[in-house]
């Protein structure tokens, strides 16, 4: 039986702004996310029979509660399709670097069994499955880079420049709930137009806050934004570097500071995983 294979990229926000508190306590967002063309691989093997085998699992984590196996499990279900799968995972991305990695698995994993069990879903019926695995697996399952406001669920298609990026992740793990209940975060910010967004510089309101708890994401910030404009991803841990060309990313990345690893990628507003796609019959 054949091995397909489809890749499952990280994404960046390239700025974040908290511009309120709801009453049920959930923050309002502006956020442009966009997908790098670096990631891990998932690798599908069909088979005939309904069972769902993962052929490399996480340390620490039980197959049941593993998003990929999850992913799987539920369009098997809701489809109703006699058909299983052997599912493996080259893990590229850092853990817990707020790249998207375990979300972006569980997309490709939802897209990819879509396709090759013939199942018939939309995206649109694939995302709102996805939504039920967590909140940043719709933005992978469209595959668009997107400006997302509300908390997160209002989605505008968009156009950044695809800039090539450092990425790096300090050894730190941050707890986003944390970042989101701390009494000094930033929870104010005006509402802008995405117009109005993209002509200023870009920022993200967490980062106050992470840099004054997280002294190693702090360091590394430091060391960054001395090569070119800096900041942080989401709540973190993982911080980036934007660049106009490779060749300038990739000197900057060969200083990087030892033992801290990341990576280096072009941003791209079509997810990789929709373009692999595209390739097959």
């Amino acid at each position: 039986m054949a091995t397909f294979t489809f890749p499952s990229p990280a994404k960046l926000n390239l700025f974040l702004y908290i511009t309120g508190k709801r009453s049920d306590g959930y923050h309002e967002l502006q956020t442009l996310f966009q997908f790098v063309d670096f990631g891990d691989e998932i690798e599908i093997e069909l088979r005939q029979d309904p069972i769902i085998h993962l052929t490399n699992q996480i340390d620490g984590v039980a197959v049941e509660q593993n998003l990929i196996y999850r992913a799987a499990k539920l369009l098997q279900e809701k489809t109703a399709c006699p058909l299983g799968a052997n599912i493996g995972v080259t893990k590229r991305l850092p853990m817990g670097g707020g790249v998207g990695g375990g979300s972006s698995n569980a997309a490709t994993v939802l897209v990819a069994l879509n396709e090759l069990w013939q199942t018939g879903l939309s995206l649109e019926q694939l995302a709102e499955m996805g939504l039920t695995l967590g909140a940043d697996v719709p933005i992978f399952v469209r595959g668009i880079a997107a400006f997302a406001e509300g908390v997160g669920e209002k989605l505008t298609p968009c156009q950044p420049k695809e800039k090539w990026y450092v990425v790096l992740k300090p050894d730190e793990a941050i707890a986003t709930a944390s970042i989101f209940k701390h009494p000094d975060l930033t929870r104010d910010t005006p509402k802008r137009t995405l117009a109005e967004l993209l002509d200023a510089p870009f920022a993200n309101d967490c980062e106050k806050i992470v840099r004054d708890l997280y002294s190693k994401v702090d360091d590394l910030l430091n060391w960054l934004v001395q090569y070119a404009p800096s900041r942080l991803t989401g709540t973190g841990a993982c911080v980036f570097a934007e660049f106009d060309c490779e060749d300038e990313a990739r000197r900057v990345f060969a200083l990087k500071p030892e033992n801290v690893e990341g990576f280096v990628a072009q941003g791209r507003n079509v997810s990789p995983l929709h373009k692999t796609l595209n390739l097959y019959p």
